[in-house]
């Protein structure tokens, strides 16, 4: 991290202990500045991770309180294709994928994006809500229809606070998933102003912007770091607590 608060010259010459004495805030200034402008690719990221995290999340949980507590014909089978999409890689579906959201007008937008993403990472979302729904006894949800609770008003109020952990789980997931997501963004945004942070980070290595300068590289992976930081420390237990919730209960 120290890197970041050096000048290229610096970080250009073999490290010496001399070097960590000459640190300055030029690099953080250079990638902030009209000429660069990180903050708009941070704000697209931001916009795309959460509200992938947030779509996610509202859709595992449903789809986890279905497969919980439903139970239909082939409700095994088609939880088993859900969990076995888990191993398809999504570059092996990028071409019909990227067909599919260009017939539907969905390339080049921060949404389409945010549906690509979250149809990626669903089924681990839904598995862990799933299992997040099965540790919870069926007394609860029956004391709560007997007092006339509605389905909805059940999610929402009953089961919400006990499966807490879980949702924040999907929700860390998926941010960190599509935060650092490169292939993803690169593949359905071409518009430069649109692009998410790993991308334009990739251009400040390849020039993209004229020289190569590392100082700004180095301060933009810091910068991208931050919230990925932020955001696990902060949720830290719950996402321990989501992880294991179901390991002794199926």
């Amino acid at each position: 991290m120290l890197r970041a608060f050096q000048s290229e010259q610096t970080l250009t010459a073999p490290p010496n202990s001399a070097s960590l004495t000459h640190l300055t805030w030029r690099n953080f200034r250079g990638i902030f500045s009209a000429s660069v402008g990180l903050w708009h690719f941070v704000l697209n990221s931001l916009l795309v991770a959460g509200g992938t995290a947030l779509l996610m999340t509202l859709i595992a949980a449903l789809g986890g309180y279905g497969f919980a507590r439903y139970r239909f014909p082939g409700s095994n089978a088609v939880l088993g294709v859900v969990l076995v999409s888990m191993m398809v890689p999504f570059q092996a579906i990028l071409t019909p994928l990227f067909l599919e959201l260009n017939a539907m007008g969905l390339t080049d937008s921060r949404f389409g994006l945010v549906l690509f993403s979250t149809t990626m990472n669903l089924p681990f979302g839904v598995f862990v809500m799933r299992n997040a729904f099965l540790t919870i006894p069926h007394e609860i949800e029956e004391s709560a229809k007997v007092d006339g609770a509605s389905v909805p008003q059940l999610l929402v109020r009953v089961l919400r606070p006990l499966v807490l952990p879980g949702m924040l789980t999907v929700l860390l997931y998926a941010f960190l998933a599509t935060w650092t997501d490169f292939l993803g963004a690169l593949t359905f945004l071409t518009k430069s102003d649109l692009v998410t942070l790993p991308v334009e980070l990739s251009n400040l290595q390849q020039g993209v912007h004229g020289q190569v300068d590392f100082g700004y590289l180095a301060a933009g992976a810091v910068v991208s770091m931050i919230p990925c930081i932020v955001l696990y420390v902060s949720l830290q237990k719950y996402y321990v607590r989501g992880l294991t919730a179901g390991a002794l209960k199926a």
